[in-house]
C-alpha cells in the first residue's frame, strides 16, 4: 500500500501549481493552515540549495473535528500534508498523503469512515489538477 498519491503537472510553473492546489483543496472543504518552504528553510539553516519544495498543511475542519472526537491523540497526524515540488527537468509534481495508510497504526474503527472520505477528497484534489 502506498502512503501517497501524486500527479505530475504539464505546462505549469511552481507558483501556478501552488495556486491551483490551494483552489482545489478549497473546493473539497480544505484550508491551508501551514505552508513550509523547505528550500528556504534549508538555505537558511544549512546554507544548501534545494529544489523548490513546499509542504502545505491542509485541514478540513469538519473531518478534523470528527477525528478528534473519535481519537483525541489523532492531532499528531493532522493536518494532511500536500507537497508541491519542482524537479530538475522543470516538471511540477504534487503529492498528497494517503490518510488511511498514514493512520493504520491508530487502529480505531470509529475513524475508518471519515478517513475514507478524506482520502476520496484528496484523490479528487490531485485528479483535478492539470
Amino acid at each position: 500500500m502506498s502512503y501517497y498519491f501524486n500527479k505530475v503537472l504539464a505546462g505549469k510553473n511552481f507558483e501556478e501549481a501552488l495556486e491551483q492546489v490551494t483552489e482545489e483543496l478549497k473546493k473539497e472543504g480544505f484550508g491551508v493552515l501551514t505552508e513550509i518552504d523547505v528550500s528556504a528553510t534549508l538555505k537558511k539553516k544549512l546554507d544548501v540549495d534545494f529544489k523548490k519544495y513546499k509542504i502545505l498543511g491542509a485541514c478540513n475542519p469538519q473531518f478534523a473535528y470528527k477525528s478528534l472526537q473519535a481519537e483525541d491523540k489523532i492531532g499528531v497526524f493532522l493536518p494532511c500534508n500536500v507537497v508541491v515540488e519542482e524537479h530538475e527537468n522543470g516538471e511540477i509534481e504534487v503529492t498528497a498523503v494517503d490518510p488511511v495508510a498514514s493512520m493504520l497504526a491508530v487502529g480505531n474503527e470509529a475513524l475508518s469512515a471519515s478517513l475514507a472520505e478524506v482520502k476520496e477528497k484528496l484523490i479528487r484534489v490531485i485528479s483535478n489538477l492539470n
